[in-house]
């Protein structure tokens, strides 16, 4: 019996290229595994094989989306494989949403089962758990031995044509498919067991999981406004010209804090946008579209505001996790407290 063939998608950091330094270097392709595949190849125990391993830089896919996608399809295509496997991507945002797409196309256009495995926060996930089978993991390669066990387990069940279970059973995220099943208890004996565990503190599983959604609770209005000091804060990437901290365009790891004392208009000249989920143009010629610091600068004139303060804060939204996003606003959130900020005006695009 000939081994299942094996297509590997690997970021440069997993392929011990370099780290953001290196995000922006084109698809290869090695023969082979590399990085994590060796672990993959070990676990398949003889049934499956790495045949090869394609390796692009997380800036590369997600700044070229559709190129990247044709040259990497072609790749995995040259290789005829049964089964294709991206990641594990753990929390990083960009590895996750490549691989995630790179699975999706190659499903669509190959006709062969993929799976990938990621963090549950990883904006990749929300993308594409309706296409395909993603296997849960933590938020760090440092959780890659129980990754691997478990993505190997699904992959050759997937490539077999053996009935997948659920989620739950199987170790993969939820797809929000719902499917009629017989079981031995009628709902509403189910649902009475249910509640009667739950009345008691005892552990039970819902069979119907709702969505968690984040409720904040908005401030009192400012008393003020005349008297206030107005800050601004943006996701949708706005920063000196030439990205001075090197934010990401997609999937952003980090945030920006900008001196903005004694300016009055962003001009094309000073300012750009780093956000690659939108056409940059109309923000490039004036991103005071995006960030209306000349609108403000008026309004601070006329005395309709108290001031505006000196530093605004920035990053990019496109795919830029919950987890991410939280910990960026706990930690200035506490600088514009501190510098005794009233209220912020937060812009998107």
């Amino acid at each position: 019996m000939n081994k299942i063939r094996v297509v590997h998608y690997i970021n440069q950091f997993f392929a011990g290229i370099g780290g953001e330094e290196k995000a922006d270097i084109p698809p290869e392709l090695k023969e082979g595994f590399v990085g994590p595949g060796m672990a993959l190849n070990k676990a398949f125990k003889g049934e499956a094989e790495i045949v090869a391993t394609v390796i692009c830089g997380d800036s590369y896919f997600n700044e070229n989306l559709e190129k990247a996608k044709a040259e990497i399809l072609q790749m995995i295509k040259s290789q005829k494989p049964d089964l294709f496997i991206a990641g594990p991507a753990f929390n990083a945002g960009r590895y996750g949403t490549a691989c995630g797409a790179v699975c999706k196309i190659v499903k669509e256009e190959l006709g062969i089962p993929v799976v990938t495995a990621m963090y549950i926060e990883n904006p990749g996930v929300d993308i594409y758990r309706k296409d395909l089978h993603i296997v849960s993991t933590g938020n760090s390669a440092a959780s890659m031995r129980k990754a691997v066990p478990a993505l190997v387990k699904l992959a050759l069940k997937l490539v077999r044509g053996e009935e997948v279970g659920i989620p739950d059973k199987e170790g993969y995220i939820s797809r929000g498919i719902r499917k009629n099943v017989f079981l031995e208890k009628r709902g509403s004996t189910r649902a009475v067991e249910m509640m009667i565990s739950k009345l008691k503190g005892e552990k039970f599983l819902t069979e119907y999981p709702m969505p968690n959604f984040d409720n904040v609770e908005p401030n009192p209005a400012v008393k003020d406004i005349s008297k206030a000091k107005i800050a601004l804060v943006t996701s949708g990437g706005i920063v000196p010209k030439d990205n001075p901290n090197h934010i990401e365009s997609s999937s952003a790891s980090k945030y920006g804090k900008y001196d903005i004392e004694g300016v009055n208009d962003l001009t094309k000249e000073t300012y750009e946008t780093a956000h690659g989920g939108y056409d940059p143009v109309y923000a490039n010629e004036d991103s005071d579209r995006v960030l209306p610091v000349d609108v403000l600068r008026d309004m601070e004139k006329e005395g309709f505001i108290g001031k505006l303060h000196r530093y605004f804060y920035t990053t990019t939204g496109n795919g830029t996790s919950v987890d991410n996003s939280k910990k960026f606003a706990a930690e200035f959130a506490k600088e514009l407290v501190s510098d005794g900020v009233d209220a912020v005006i937060l812009t998107s695009t």
